[in-house]
């Protein structure tokens, strides 16, 4: 009686190939997973510097727009720039405001050219360290709804510590408009 065995399964050499190729298929994969991960933004950064950007716009934006700096007498019953003592809004500057001290900025144009850093970690009120942002506000118009010295633009950028010096560095960028609705609001 003759049978013949017949051969189940695999033998040593082809399961020593199949390892070697699904190995070098998985390292191909898992190396373009992480240049995919080292180049791509970082969505927590993204995220810190939109809540951030969004945090400085609305401070300023809550800011009055007034004639007047809110500190002058005539604060409260000025009608135009001419009856202030010190006038606000202007680009001459601030006036020895600086935000975060006893003399705060107290007038949205006061943040114009501001350069916010948040280097400081743990105190009430301070950005995540490592961020930085800048203020611009700007006389523009509103088509028809308010005049160039009647509304201003106010523009916020905020980048990371490890892109900011570079060219082309990832950034958020938020624009706002503040209108002259209440020029005799006083903080």
């Amino acid at each position: 009686m003759c049978t013949s065995r017949r051969q189940h399964g695999l033998t040593l050499i082809e399961l020593i190939m199949f390892i070697v190729i699904v190995s070098v298929a998985l390292a191909g994969v898992l190396a373009v997973l992480n240049i995919t991960t080292k180049s791509s933004a970082d969505p927590m950064i993204r995220k810190q510097m939109l809540a951030i950007a969004e945090a400085i716009l609305e401070e300023v934006q809550l800011q009055p727009f007034t004639w007047c700096d809110p500190d002058d007498s005539a604060a409260a019953a000025a009608r135009v720039y001419g009856e202030c003592g010190t006038v606000q809004n202007t680009a001459a500057g601030k006036a020895g405001e600086v935000r975060g001290t006893s003399t705060p900025l107290d007038n949205v144009f006061d943040y114009n050219g501001e350069s916010i850093t948040t280097n400081v970690v743990g105190t009430a009120g301070s950005m995540p360290p490592g961020y930085s942002a800048a203020v611009s506000v700007t006389e523009e118009a509103l088509h028809d709804i308010a005049t160039a010295s009647a509304s201003l633009r106010v523009t916020v950028e905020v980048c990371h510590a490890t892109t900011c010096p570079s060219a082309g560095a990832d950034s958020i960028t938020l624009e706002g408009y503040r209108t002259r609705h209440s020029p005799n609001l006083l903080p």
